[in-house]
């Protein structure tokens, strides 16, 4: 049984945010607070972008890694309006699932909750990041000093807003959006229970009067 939950658990994070996982998604990190690091897929894509001329150097990488963006860049349109639902995230394998031997632990079509097993602790927000007013409200909000919450883009380079920020900051996905079913931003990503609960705010465009 310990080796069923070990083996289930491993695949609770492509589960919940498919596949790449959050921690892996092709983009930027961060090394302590502030300096930058690149995941291995970065490099191969940057790399294939700059094709077999020549090799890089260390400021031409650089340069490169400013206005890099993954090909599976999910963009999401600005919310308009506040809006909360629920995401049941119930999954049911699509083949089996086997140990190191070959050996079937969970067959095909077994259906459990990731949230059952490991809890989805921070939370996670999306923002576009080429909108100056999505960056000028996450920076007021409790998120902003909070490391514990992922932060995704839809939109925007990471390593602006790494730079800016002093944090982590990711990019959205394509299978990760659709996985948690987003459809605007900013939205905040939490768990409620055994679900998961997305939060679209609606903030107001910079100049716009509120009072309207």
């Amino acid at each position: 049984m310990n080796c069923k939950f070990l083996l289930i658990s491993a695949t609770i994070i492509v589960v919940l945010f498919a596949n790449p996982a959050l921690g892996t998604i092709k983009n930027l990190g961060v090394v302590g607070a502030t300096y930058p690091v690149v995941e291995p897929d970065v490099v191969a894509e940057l790399k294939e972008q700059a094709g077999d001329r020549k090799r890089l150097t260390d400021d031409e990488f650089l340069e490169r890694m400013k206005t890099y963006q993954p090909k599976d860049l999910h963009h999401l349109p600005r919310a308009t309006e506040d809006k909360t639902f629920l995401i049941d995230m119930t999954y049911t394998l699509d083949q089996d699932l086997r140990d190191g031997n070959g050996k079937v632990i969970y067959p095909k079509g077994f259906t459990f909750n990731p949230l059952d097993y490991v809890s989805f602790s921070g939370g996670m927000l999306v923002i576009d990041g080429s909108d100056p007013a999505q960056i000028k409200w996450f920076k007021q909000t409790p998120y902003a000093d909070n490391q514990w919450v992922q932060l995704l883009l839809s939109g925007g380079y990471a390593y602006n807003l790494i730079e800016m920020l002093k944090r982590s900051v990711f990019y959205l996905t394509d299978e990760i959006a659709k996985r948690l079913q987003l459809a605007a931003v900013p939205s905040l990503v939490i768990q409620k229970d055994k679900k998961l609960q997305v939060h679209e705010f609606l903030i107001p465009k910079e100049g716009h009067d509120e009072k309207k």
